[in-house]
């Protein structure tokens, strides 16, 4: 099929395609519309908390008693107003809600929602995602530092091109393709790992691995002795994390030598890069040093599938590395052998998370220490029945890999894709 040549026309916000129109945002978006909710109605609650970075679908959401804040449908875009949460990609599509509900949030979301008969509900949240409304809207804000927030006006009353409706589906069409299959893997990705957990917790805390025959070993009178850790299956061994693993810090090389950053390759991990994943595996960081700057610092290079674990500020968050990788101060690095296996050791310490958390100290900011840490005791079963579920695990967290990878690749895509959609570059 030959397509018509395309033409374009220039115009104030540059160059579009000749059928499009230049108009307010307002013209054609609604925001901050009206929703009706009686103060003290308990109703659908997200907060800006409840927002993950660069994800389509509302993360998690709670229900509590209106008292004002922004107040949203099925079908509405919750956009950060604030700094750096609009920096930080905290854009949403609402459709969580049931029916005719009305939901309410944090005061500092604009709600943005489609005009029927001039847009798409979705295309309006692609326009929020968009880079030229996402740079209107930063260069819109005002106020102290750290606190700026978006003029809402500026935003209503700056230009933007609009296609007709039938060309807003068809690239609301394309996007959401990659959304839907993006979400999907975080979803499979999701389950995955709590299957994870649920057999280790099954095998190695209920200790109703099968016995010889088959059976669950606890229920069906598997020999049960005490220990210093309470009743555990006979032959099983206690040890302190320091006997079975190697735990390592990092190191941040000098920030102010250029030598040590500029054209780096290697992958050096800061706690953020931990908060910002969508599954339990990490394949690339924010930030790359050079070789020399390995050398001259206290980070060191570490093998894939070592386990990263943050000992600082936002203790217990856990990932295991899908390349060699070095990190900042801020983590545990924790490198285990045949047995036990990475993926014991992340089962094991993602169940005892809570008590990680409770080790920590300070005044200035809560940390663990690596003495605390490698003296925490664990339970280790017989090699058998470690190497049984290892082999379950692996092919668990080869899945999330791969999915993981899918969608690095597909978020590549929907990015290069979005900006020359949403600007006529690219017509569909």
């Amino acid at each position: 099929m030959i397509r018509k040549q395309i033409i374009y026309k220039q115009t104030e916000i540059g160059e579009i395609p000749v059928d499009w129109t230049i108009a307010c945002l307002s013209n054609y978006v609604k925001v901050n519309p009206k929703r009706e909710l009686s103060r003290g109605i308990g109703a659908t609650y997200v907060g800006m908390a409840n927002i993950q970075p660069y994800e389509r679908k509302i993360s998690s959401y709670e229900t509590k008693p209106y008292g004002g804040g922004s107040r949203f449908i099925n079908g509405d875009t919750l956009l950060a107003r604030i700094t750096p949460c609009l920096e930080n990609g905290k854009t949403v599509y609402v459709d969580i809600l049931e029916n005719d509900d009305v939901g309410f949030g944090s005061t500092e979301f604009i709600v943005l929602t489609d005009k029927p008969e001039k847009t798409t509900s979705k295309f309006a949240y692609y326009l929020a995602r968009s880079p030229r409304l996402k740079n209107i809207a930063i260069k819109s804000m005002v106020g102290s530092s750290g606190r700026q927030r978006v003029q809402v006006d500026k935003l209503s009353n700056s230009l933007f091109a609009f296609p007709e409706l039938e060309e807003q589906k068809q690239i609301v069409s394309i996007l959401s393709l990659l959304d839907d299959k993006i979400e999907l893997n975080r979803k499979v990705n999701k389950t995955l790992e709590e299957i994870g957990k649920a057999l280790f917790k099954h095998w190695f805390v209920d200790f109703e691995f099968p016995n010889k025959n088959g059976k669950p070993y606890k229920s069906s009178g598997g020999e049960m002795v005490n220990s210093e850790l309470g009743e555990t299956p006979k032959g099983w061994e206690i040890k302190i994390i320091d006997e079975i693993c190697e735990t390592v810090g990092g190191g941040t090389p000098n920030t102010k030598k250029s030598e040590y950053w500029k054209g780096g390759t290697i992958e050096w991990a800061t706690p953020s890069d931990i908060t910002s994943l969508k599954s339990p595996v990490i394949f690339k960081t924010e930030r790359k040093i050079t070789g020399q700057g390995l050398n001259d610092s206290s980070a060191k290079l570490l093998p894939k599938g070592t386990i990263l674990l943050t000992s600082r500020a936002t203790v217990g968050l856990l990932a295991i590395s899908q390349i060699p990788i070095a990190t900042n101060q801020g983590f545990i690095s924790i490198i285990c052998e045949d047995y036990p296996s990475n993926h014991f050791m992340y089962f094991e310490l993602l169940r005892r998370q809570l008590e990680i958390i409770n080790k920590a100290s300070g005044s200035t900011f809560r940390e663990i220490s690596k003495g605390t840490f490698r003296g925490m005791k664990i339970l280790l079963p017989p090699k058998k029945l470690h190497d049984d579920f290892n082999n379950v695990a692996t092919l668990v967290f080869q899945q999330i890999s791969k999915n993981s990878v899918e969608n690095g690749r597909l978020e590549i895509i929907r990015d290069s894709l979005l900006p020359r959609l949403m600007s006529g570059r690219l017509r569909v």
